[in-house]
């Protein structure tokens, strides 16, 4: 585990210690809470006997992208089911044509059917269409998901303490598993990623209600830096990102962490973190969206 101290103007002024943890090098091609979010899953999946994963995600997915990949490196069969009309989708962007090349075979749902694919009318509707298959909600977000999140804060308290642990929010299973992970006064705070994510303060408790039997009061969820909306990269968050990359040799991903970042700066402006406290921001990975953007900065 790679803990870089990130010594920013705010949070020297703030006198808040900033860490950034880089679970984004945790491996090649399933990094940060990817992977951790499958681990679990894909134990589950093997118990059951089954050979194929089916799942959901957006054109954009860094879920669909690493389904595919885990599929690949374990030799299981992937489905991925794709939210829009497939030709709004052709040609095929940079993640969807990697997933394709790892093996996952794409199927395209209208956005109206997508909305209802936790109904189980249309989830066997799908299965009868693919096969039968282990299926995974969009994200991976689902009660298994939690351990595997939880055990990034064991590792973390290993190296060492803190206080609050930052990470950025899709469907806000990450967000959910740390809050199972955490003790005494340790918060985790999550920073959507997408417009209108109020609901996901519902789905964070339901899925700790699911993985542990209770809900907890140790997370906060931020909602005004989405930049705009998901996969939304504006010219003040590409700028950010160049930005950072500069001060702090690091690349940021451009739908998640940096947003997660933004935010973190501008809470550490206005004072939100306590003085003499130890702030731990998770890299979740993600960098392969920025072939949808037309490459990463230079």
């Amino acid at each position: 585990m790679l803990l870089q101290p990130l010594p920013e103007p705010a949070a020297e002024r703030a006198g808040v210690q900033l860490l950034l943890l880089r679970d984004d090098l945790t491996h090649p091609e399933l990094p940060g809470n990817k992977w951790r979010k499958l681990k679990y899953n894909l134990r589950e999946a093997r118990r059951q006997g089954h050979h194929t994963l089916l799942t959901f995600g957006g054109a954009y997915s860094n879920h669909l992208a690493a389904v595919a990949a885990a599929g690949r490196l374990l030799g299981l069969r992937t489905v991925g089911v794709v939210r829009g009309e497939e030709l709004a989708h052709r040609p095929l962007n940079p993640t969807l044509t990697q997933a394709r090349a790892d093996g996952m075979e794409l199927h395209f749902l209208d956005r109206a059917t997508y909305r209802r694919k936790q109904e189980p009318e249309v989830v066997a509707q799908l299965l009868q269409a693919t096969g039968p298959a282990y299926v995974l909600p969009e994200g991976g977000s689902n009660a298994l998901a939690l351990p595997g999140c939880a055990e990034l804060v064991t590792e973390l308290r290993a190296h060492t303490a803190f206080d609050y642990l930052c990470v950025a929010c899709g469907t806000g299973g990450t967000l959910a598993g740390l809050a199972t992970g955490l003790q005494g006064p340790e918060l985790a705070l999550g920073f959507a990623a997408l417009k209108g994510a109020d609901f996901l303060r519902q789905d964070i408790d339901q899925l700790t209600q699911a993985a542990t039997g209770r809900t907890y009061s140790n997370w906060e969820l931020h909602t005004a830096y989405h930049g705009g909306g998901y996969a939304q990269l504006s010219p003040e968050l590409r700028q950010f990102i160049q930005e950072f990359q500069a001060r702090h040799g690091v690349l940021l991903d451009p739908v998640y962490t940096s947003k997660m970042l933004v935010g973190v700066l501008d809470l550490l402006a206005q004072g939100y973190f306590r003085p003499g406290s130890t702030v731990v921001a998770v890299h979740t990975g993600g960098l392969q969206a920025w072939a949808g953007f037309g490459g990463a900065p230079e």
